[in-house]
Formats: C-alpha cells, sequence, structure tokens
C-alpha cells in the first residue's frame, strides 16, 4: 500500500511535473501536448482511482496494477497517455462538449447564487447577533449611567437643600440592587454626620 503510494506519487505525479515544467520553459509545442494529454489522462485516473479503492482493494495485485499502469501511461515507448486520450478521451469529450460546458456554466451560476443567499443570510445572523449584544449591552450602561445619575442627585439634594428628603428615600424606593443602597446610606450618615 505505501510502496504503491510513494510509486505513484514520485512517477505519476513529481516526475512529469518537472518534465511539464521543462516543456513549458523550452515552448516545445510536442513535448507540451504530450504532458498536457498526460495530465487529463492522471485526472481521470485519480478520479477513478477514489472509487475503486473502495470496491476493488480486496482484489490480488490491485496496488501493484495500479503502479504497472502508471508506468505505462508514462513510457516513451507505449506512450499509453496519449494513446487513451486520442482514441477514448478526446472523441468522447468533443462530442459532449457543448453539454458540459452548459452544465459548468449552470453550476457556477448555482454555486454564485448559493453563495450571495448563503453570505446574505451569514450577515443578517451576524447583525441580528450585533443588535443583540449591543441591546444587552446598552440595558446595562444605561442601569450604570441611571445609578451614577441618581447618585449625583442625590448628593446635590442632600447637600443643596436641608428641607429635602435624605438621599437614603431616594435610594430605597429605586429598584437597585442591595449593595447601591448602603453605600448611599453610609454617603447619607457621612453627609448628615458633617452637619
Amino acid at each position: 500500500l505505501f510502496l504503491s503510494f510513494f510509486s505513484r506519487l514520485i512517477f505519476g505525479t513529481l516526475y512529469p511535473a518537472y518534465y511539464s515544467y521543462k516543456a513549458v520553459k523550452s515552448k516545445d509545442i510536442k513535448e507540451y501536448v504530450k504532458w498536457m494529454m498526460y495530465w487529463i489522462i492522471f485526472a481521470l485516473f485519480t478520479t477513478a482511482e477514489t472509487f475503486t479503492d473502495i470496491f476493488l482493494c480486496w482484489f490480488p495485485f490491485y496496488y501493484e496494477l495500479k503502479i504497472a499502469f502508471v508506468a505505462w501511461l508514462l513510457s516513451p515507448y507505449t506512450k499509453g497517455s496519449s494513446l487513451l486520450y486520442r482514441k477514448f478521451v478526446h472523441p468522447t469529450l468533443s462530442s459532449k462538449e457543448k453539454e458540459i460546458d452548459d452544465c459548468l456554466v449552470q453550476a457556477k451560476d448555482r454555486s454564485y447564487d448559493a453563495l450571495v443567499h448563503f453570505g446574505k443570510r451569514g450577515l443578517n445572523v451576524a447583525a441580528t447577533a450585533a443588535v443583540m449584544a449591543a441591546s444587552k449591552g446598552q440595558g446595562a450602561l444605561s442601569e450604570r449611567l441611571r445609578s451614577f445619575s441618581m447618585q449625583d442627585l442625590s448628593t446635590i439634594r442632600g447637600d443643596s437643600s436641608s428641607t429635602g428628603p435624605p438621599s437614603v428615600t431616594v435610594r430605597t424606593s429605586s429598584k437597585q440592587s442591595q449593595p447601591k443602597p448602603s453605600r448611599s446610606a453610609s454617603e447619607g450618615t457621612g453627609s448628615s454626620g458633617k452637619r
């Protein structure tokens, strides 16, 4: 299994990739066409291999046959990739090219529409989450500001008018938590202690 994997990696992918690079660099059209045919056949082989590995892995010498097939594709004597491309792939793709192009255009349009749809949906979810977080945060902020303003009012009331109610009554009548009235109560006793 590992031998098969590394053999296909080295001889099926890296070796042809290097010679494809040399063909592109030298701008030799004949070599370029040869390696393009190889890559088309190798892509079809890799796609088919995904399924055959599941169903035919029990077959005797299955992995050895895959190594031999890749060697046959690469061999300059057998010209396997060129043979398969010219006999089977090119005629099939030529006859079905219009249908394949139409399917690809439809798939591209559908994927774009789906991407836009899910993008809008994701933005709506994010906006809703941001609004909810802001409203919760705003509630906490307004509560905090209200407590500060009530303290300021009670301090001003306690200092400026001696006839007004003490700050303790302002605090007990509001719906604040327990630590806040005790804090203002200690401020009220502190201000009455000053008088």
